[in-house]
């Protein structure tokens, strides 16, 4: 068993909806409540808010292969970041590349993926792929 790490980032208890209503730009608020709404139906899981500003479903303990190190986190989640929306989706980006090129506009970082607007992407895509997160794939 590794050692389980204290990150800075953990649960809240604010509110989901109260934080996306919040949002200025209104294109990434409507997003964020479409993504809301797919999350929730795909993972079955409440949301929360996790830190400040990123909406997690589900708990998950990590282990990191390289450190042995393990942190409590979430499953999936995304965060309406002010330059995209950041989609985490815990994933092996590399065996996942046929569906990334199907997906549309996007970026993607280390389990990560950028995305400006909803409409830049295929949304069933986006449901496979959040489906392969939820599985641990």
């Amino acid at each position: 068993m590794g050692k389980l790490a204290k990150i800075k980032t953990k649960e809240t208890n604010a509110n989901v909806e109260d934080f996306i209503n919040n949002i200025k730009d209104e294109q990434k608020r409507n997003d964020s409540f479409l993504l809301l709404k797919l999350m929730k139906k795909v993972s079955k899981e409440e949301p929360k808010i996790w830190g400040s500003s990123i909406i997690g479903f589900g708990n998950k303990r990590y282990q990191s292969p390289t450190t042995g190190r393990e942190v409590d986190w979430f499953k999936i989640g995304f965060s309406p970041r002010k330059a995209n929306l950041s989609l985490h989706l815990v994933l092996n980006l590399t065996t996942y590349a046929a569906s990334l090129k199907k997906l549309g506009k996007h970026k993607t970082g280390v389990g990560c993926v950028y995305i400006n607007k909803l409409d830049d992407i295929d949304l069933k895509v986006l449901e496979e792929l959040i489906n392969a997160a939820l599985e641990g794939k």
